[in-house]
């Protein structure tokens, strides 16, 4: 039996698959989006293996939040299927989750480095490095892996809901990033902005190993985007990062 989910979220995740190859941001079918119904207690996410210029709105998957059952559509869903119900379970404040295999971070998830703060582009979106994960154990590998590279996202940010707002993101240690969201979009979105604030990170270390910016100054840029006190941008219009 198919469960229906809220008007929409069936296209917002297909547009925001279709947007990862666009934004440079997968190579052959690297990557997945995915967006909650916490009503209906399910989440709709691409399908495993299927290139982004043949996805089509009938291909994507609906599976239950509960147990990771399908309840939706005719293929197998994304094999980090596991690993984006972990987050959702974990996390109550986010309705879309992204993962890429984005080049610059990736480099830093293999060399198992967070992305450190090293100016406002970054100070824009996080408060604070992009975390990267320990190794998975042997144990965790052999079972349940997908629902473990979830788990060990969680326990890098302690279960930590209002943390993980904040940071929007995490490296899994010799794997690459997942990103997370409001919407699917803003799932897309983090993506996008972890991938530019690696590759200026590995720019900015090429050229200084030691660059640290002024604390004060990564804070206004924070505030100034995020909570109560917030005035970037203008509430009726659809502003891209920046």
């Amino acid at each position: 039996m198919t469960v229906r989910v809220r008007d929409g979220l069936r296209h917002e995740v297909l547009d925001a698959n279709l947007t990862i190859p666009q934004a440079g941001l997968a190579t052959l079918t690297w990557g997945n989006v995915s967006g909650v119904d916490r009503e209906a207690g399910v989440f709709v996410i691409k399908p495993s293996g299927v290139p982004y210029e043949n996805l089509a709105l009938d291909h994507l998957v609906t599976v239950r939040l509960s147990d990771g059952k399908i309840v939706g559509g005719d293929l197998r869903p994304s094999t980090d299927t596991e690993t984006h119900r972990c987050l959702y379970l974990a996390f109550p404040s986010i309705g879309g989750v992204t993962h890429t295999h984005s080049t610059h971070a990736v480099a830093f998830a293999q060399a198992r480095r967070d992305i450190p703060v090293l100016g406002t582009t970054h100070a824009d979106t996080f408060n604070g490095p992009i975390p990267c994960t320990p190794d998975l154990t042997a144990d965790q590998c052999a079972k349940d892996y997908e629902y473990n590279t979830g788990q060990v996202i969680v326990d890098l940010l302690e279960s930590d809901d209002r943390r993980a707002a904040e940071v929007p993101a995490a490296l899994v240690a010799h794997h690459g990033p997942f990103t997370w969201g409001t919407t699917p979009r803003k799932a897309l979105e983090h993506a996008i902005i972890c991938e530019a604030v690696a590759d200026m990170a590995i720019n900015t270390l090429a050229l200084s190993p030691t660059a640290p910016p002024p604390p004060h100054l990564l804070a206004r840029h924070y505030t100034r985007k995020h909570g109560p006190d917030a005035y970037y941008g203008n509430p009726d219009m659809t502003a891209t990062p920046g």
